[in-house]
């Protein structure tokens, strides 16, 4: 996917970026992963994974993205990456899902800590530092706070990558990861949301 560096991507990405940051380290943060029910363009309903029916308020100026299809030969050294792990039994990290983000929100979120996609699991946002060597599936080199992570990724691996969507398509049915903040009443609210498309759904 050809990504131009225009005024309104950078714009864009910032928002992103500073959506993101706040979800992954705020201690008001609250990932929401599920299936919207119903939305009226101020708010939505998402039937969360754990099953419970969710309302989030959406911001005026609420920014959405869709995830695509990308495979692990689509990353490069200086790409910058998303990258939910779990500890391996032999030691080092295995992927469960990777990010590669648009060159506009390169900076989104870095660093390694801990995520609530499963239990143990880690997100480490970070830039490529070396090539992907074809170890055991594959193994990504990123760079995390000057000093180099091994990352495997086994064949099978979901890779998706994000391109620009509209809050036209926060439709019920849609499969959604949105990051919230909780206000001090209680009440969710999302910046941004990212969409599944075309039958991808955002795994992280």
């Amino acid at each position: 996917m050809n990504w131009k560096l225009t005024a309104a991507a950078l714009g864009f990405g910032i928002v992103i970026l500073n959506g993101f940051n706040g979800a992954a380290i705020a201690a008001d943060a609250v990932r929401v992963r599920g299936v919207i029910e119903a939305t009226d363009g101020s708010k939505m309903t998402v039937k969360t994974r754990e099953g419970a029916s969710t309302a989030i308020a959406l911001a005026a100026a609420v920014k959405v993205m869709a995830v695509a299809k990308a495979s692990v030969e689509d990353i490069k050294p200086g790409d910058f990456v998303g990258i939910a792990s779990l500890p391996k039994s032999k030691g080092g990290d295995g992927a469960v899902e990777v990010l590669i983000f648009p060159a506009a929100m390169k900076g989104t979120g870095e660093g390694s800590y801990p995520w609530d996609l499963k239990p143990q699991s880690t997100m480490t946002n970070a830039t490529v530092s070396n090539a992907v060597k074809e170890v055991d599936g594959h193994e990504v080199t990123v760079k995390v706070n000057g000093k180099d992570k091994k990352i495997s990724v086994a064949d099978g691996t979901v890779v998706v990558t994000l391109a620009p969507a509209t809050a036209a398509d926060l439709k019920p049915g849609t499969t959604v990861f949105v990051p919230t903040e909780r206000g001090s009443d209680g009440t969710l609210t999302a910046g941004f949301v990212i969409v599944g498309a075309n039958g991808i759904v955002p795994p992280m």
